[in-house]
């Protein structure tokens, strides 16, 4: 498999400069919040943007080279490029949409993706799962060295999503080329790819697979686009652990070294609840009135004072937790990570 390379990219922005170095080799995906420069990552890729500095290229082939004046136009770099809105043509059927790209007849795409049957269809009798398989039909079929997705699911109800998340990453499996995506969503880049960036600002703020970022976060943004719960609070060493005593007088105990200002991150799906004080000395709590619950599908999110838990339904209903009531939230010193400190350089 050929490696997309990214060297030392750089593209200014309107409030901040992009600047990226990036190796993909089969699928990573790019995650951050809206404006960080994902989408500007894929253009310049793609040839629809020309960055300011840098080289992009795919094994020996290459598509943009600051330095040398250098800039394959699009038609010239083989991209499978998948809008966010699939963008269709409207007027086509599935097989011309498909034969669109012009390298490969549509049956093999039409087989493969498992839209044979709405060959003659066209886009607006479509579900949104089935356009995105028309799409993706679409931009392999022009047979391109790399794949890049613009928010691959965005544009699926709530409904869809988790049916096509799946069905989506089996597809990506199978290729065997570069494919670069980018997400708002880290449960979706989670879900769809082997590595993960997160990219704020125009800056990667971390790089590794959905499981390193989850248990060794690098800084507080990282931690909470991962899902994670922060407290802040002041950390003092207290033997074998840290005490970090929150702004409410709540002590904190971690595993985590620390001093001074200190931010804790701990995952909702790492606490446990209950309707009366814990017996484990050895547990951390937080108690308080529920403020919220929120049903999502199998399991339910409960917040309690400054965090949220995750929990399953039947837990819930056991339980008979509603909002207003008091409960307790439980942690183990082992299940918090501290992400940013008093250490000068830190966080």
């Amino acid at each position: 498999m050929e490696t997309l390379r990214l060297d030392n990219l750089g593209v200014p922005l309107r409030a901040f400069r992009l600047e990226l170095s990036l190796e993909v080799s089969s699928t990573l995906a790019l995650v951050g919040p809206s404006g960080a420069g994902k989408t500007t990552v894929l253009r310049a890729v793609a040839g629809l943007l020309r960055p300011e500095a840098g080289r992009i290229a795919v094994g020996d082939d290459v598509w943009f080279d600051a330095d040398r004046g250098l800039s394959l136009p699009p038609d010239r770099r083989r991209v499978g490029l998948v809008f966010q809105e699939y963008a269709l043509f409207p007027h086509m059927t599935v097989r011309r949409n498909v034969e669109y790209a012009r390298k490969h007849g549509a049956d093999e795409y039409l087989e493969r993706f498992r839209i044979a049957h709405l060959a003659t269809a066209r886009p607006g009798q479509l579900s949104g799962g089935e356009r995105q398989r028309v799409a993706l039909a679409r931009a392999l079929a022009r047979d391109p060295q790399v794949l890049l997705l613009d928010e691959p699911l965005a544009a699926l109800d709530a409904h869809t999503r988790t049916a096509v998340r799946a069905e989506l990453h089996e597809l990506l499996a199978a290729l065997d080329i570069p494919v670069l995506l980018v997400t708002h969503d880290f449960e979706d880049a989670a879900a769809l790819a082997d590595r993960v960036g997160v990219i704020v600002d125009g800056r990667l703020h971390q790089l590794g697979t959905p499981a390193e970022l989850v248990a060794e976060p690098s800084d507080p943004f990282v931690a909470s686009f991962g899902g994670a719960n922060l407290l802040h609070g002041h950390a003092k060493a207290t033997g074998g652990t840290t005490a970090v005593r929150l702004a409410d007088g709540t002590v904190i105990s971690t595993t985590d070294s620390g001093h001074g200002d200190v931010v804790l991150a701990v995952f909702p799906w790492d606490i446990t609840l209950a309707t009366t004080p814990p017996h484990d000395s050895a547990m951390n709590v937080i108690h308080g009135p529920i403020r919220t619950i929120t049903r999502l599908g199998n399991r339910a999110r409960v917040s309690i004072g400054p965090i949220s838990a995750e929990i399953t339904a039947d837990s819930l209903h056991r339980l008979g937790l509603r909002t207003g009531q008091t409960a307790f939230a439980s942690f183990k010193a082992t299940g918090t990570r501290i992400v940013a400190d008093g250490t000068p350089g830190s966080g």
